[in-house]
């Protein structure tokens, strides 16, 4: 028996070069380094020597809050992220494994908005709004693979925190307890 999907993949793109449009994929190849085709896989993004971002993701419902708040547009790549997830939130994913498509990742840090979103929109709040609303994360390659647009994500080992919280809540302790092994 399979189990249950977690959430899916709806769009997924690569940066081919700094400040050029993102491109759209039906299907792309995941490698130790990030999506075959990006120019962070080949090592030739900005951040490439600092930070360690193999793969971007973003959660479809902070974009189209995006364009119902504010009337920005941040379809079609302009989100500058390569996977575009409907069904579960990135911040879900943090610190957690999970199989995208045929892929595993494991969601390693928060991914705020990029100052060139911010010159891309010609709008601070709408990137601000964006932040709070913790919509990306970045994520490391654990074993490639192929994802499809509409391929499933199961998260396959959860954050241990956030399970460590569920277990003390479920025995009567709070969150604060969770961590505190004084008690």
């Amino acid at each position: 028996m399979t189990p249950a999907s977690d959430g899916r993949v709806e769009a997924l793109y690569t940066a081919p070069s700094k400040g050029k449009p993102m491109v759209s994929h039906e299907s792309v190849s995941v490698r130790d380094g990030g999506l075959v085709g990006d120019r962070y896989y080949r090592g030739s993004g900005y951040y490439s020597q600092t930070d360690g971002c193999q793969v971007t993701l973003v959660d479809d419902a902070v974009l189209s809050d995006a364009r119902r708040e504010f009337g920005v547009d941040l379809s079609e790549g302009r989100h500058r992220r390569n996977v575009v997830l409907r069904g579960i939130g990135p911040t879900d994913l943090l610190d957690a494994t999970f199989q995208l498509g045929g892929a595993t990742l494991r969601g390693t840090r928060l991914r705020p908005p990029c100052a060139y979103l911010a010159e891309l929109v010609g709008d601070d709040e709408v990137v601000d709004a964006l932040r709070e609303r913790r919509g990306g994360i970045c994520a490391r390659v654990v074993s490639p693979g192929e994802v499809h647009v509409g391929d499933d994500i199961r998260v396959t080992e959860a954050n241990p925190r956030e399970v460590g919280r569920q277990i003390a809540a479920r025995l009567g302790g709070t969150d604060a307890d969770a961590g505190d092994e004084t008690k």
